[in-house]
């Protein structure tokens, strides 16, 4: 398995040093973090990061990537996305994230130009082409690249490699777009977004490390690991959850059983197949 893992490395550096300069979408996330990582080990100064400003992104994950950024010497810029003023994502249908991905790979690509970069590049890796996910159409159709994905990486090989490379990232809870907590067809609206936010930030404080508040107008279902549903009813830790979504505006708060799992609100879909 070591060598099996050192190949894929190797093959992740050939394949960046066959594409020559590179523009990274940058979360901030694990994945990302390790191909701006290895990108910028690769090809130096001919790679900048890009990160998306956005209520469906949370606001701390910024400062994080502005500062991972930092540290490895890499060009950041920042963007404004507006998948809020179109409907197609808005009205959020199971395509939801095509839209949000169309428009940001476009105005990558647009950069990338003005830049001299060849290659607009994102941190897929092998283990997300298991589940729906109609951006990646977005990233066929606009000739974005997965690196990660071409040279057969999945999260744990990511996870253990950028912990080999000391990147503070290695053990991160998974992120996804705040938007990924509405039901299909539930219209997004930016506050109920910064609602949701608010809520997980709440959740975090407490030492809950992987987190996803789905929200149903005024109900919330909490998604936290088996492991740390227990934590959820610790001493008074029950009573400060229900006040503060309360506060939020929640009027039933209820936690998942099944735990937390990546693309829950896909499940529903499966059903209608």
């Amino acid at each position: 398995m070591e060598g099996d893992i050192e190949k894929k490395l190797k093959n992740l550096k050939e394949i960046l040093k066959k594409m020559g300069t590179v523009l990274v979408a940058f979360s901030g996330g694990v994945d990302s973090t390790f191909l701006l990582r290895v990108a910028k080990d690769v090809l130096g100064e001919k790679v900048i990061a890009v990160t998306a400003l956005s209520p469906t992104y949370p606001r701390e994950e910024v400062e994080e990537a502005k500062k991972i950024s930092k540290k490895m010497g890499v060009r950041h810029i920042l963007i404004e996305t507006r998948e809020l003023e179109d409907s197609n994502f808005v009205n959020n249908p199971p395509t939801r994230c095509y839209y949000c991905k169309r428009e940001l790979f476009s105005t990558l690509k647009k950069i990338a130009e003005e830049n001299n970069l060849r290659w607009v590049a994102d941190g897929s890796n092998l283990d997300d082409t298991g589940d729906f996910r109609p951006g990646m159409q977005a990233a066929r159709e606009l000739g974005v690249r997965s690196p990660l994905k071409e040279a057969h990486l999945g999260k744990s090989d990511i996870r253990e490699l950028s912990k080999k490379l000391g990147l503070s990232t290695w053990n991160k809870p998974s992120l996804a777009c705040l938007a990924s907590r509405f039901p299909y067809g539930m219209r997004i609206k930016k506050e109920e977004l910064l609602k949701v936010e608010e809520a997980e930030r709440f959740l975090r404080k407490m030492g809950i490390s992987q987190i996803r508040v789905r929200h149903y107008g005024d109900t919330a279902r909490i998604e936290v690991r088996e492991d740390e549903i227990p934590k959820l009813f610790e001493n008074e830790k029950r009573n400060k959850v229900i006040e503060k979504f309360k506060q939020l505006g929640y009027t039933y708060i209820t936690v998942d059983l099944e735990g937390y799992r990546t693309g829950s609100m896909n499940e529903v879909l499966k059903k209608s197949d």
